[in-house]
């Protein structure tokens, strides 16, 4: 990657012209919008697979599956609420993986049905 070396740091417009600051804030403010919408859109996927997996889990233990099913359905779920915690948090990488790991658990559980 090349950079323009003929570029001189002190250019000729001042602070006072430019609305840089301005636009500083619009890009802090729509990055706090997505920071936010990231958060709840991990903490409610995960509140709501949460509930889905112990549904499951129950359901499966009231039936004749092998109690393999309803305990990975049970794991499954409690993966799932603790990526909720984590995106509530503000670590949304880490729960994304959490609830991908999450339902690979329960996906499991339902092949082993």
């Amino acid at each position: 990657m090349s950079a323009r070396t003929d570029s001189d740091p002190d250019s000729d417009i001042e602070d006072g012209d430019t609305k840089d600051g301005d636009i500083q804030d619009t890009d802090d403010e729509l990055d706090f919008e997505d920071a936010r919408r990231a958060r709840w859109t991990a903490t409610g996927t995960g509140a709501l697979l949460t509930l889905a997996g112990l549904a499951a889990s129950l359901l499966r233990l009231t039936g004749s599956s092998p109690a393999l099913v309803p305990a990975a359905y049970a794991l499954g779920a409690a993966v799932c609420a603790l990526a909720a915690l984590l995106g509530s948090r503000g670590r949304t990488r880490r729960a994304l993986w959490l609830l991908i790991a999450g339902v690979m658990v329960m996906a499991f559980g339902d092949q082993a049905d």
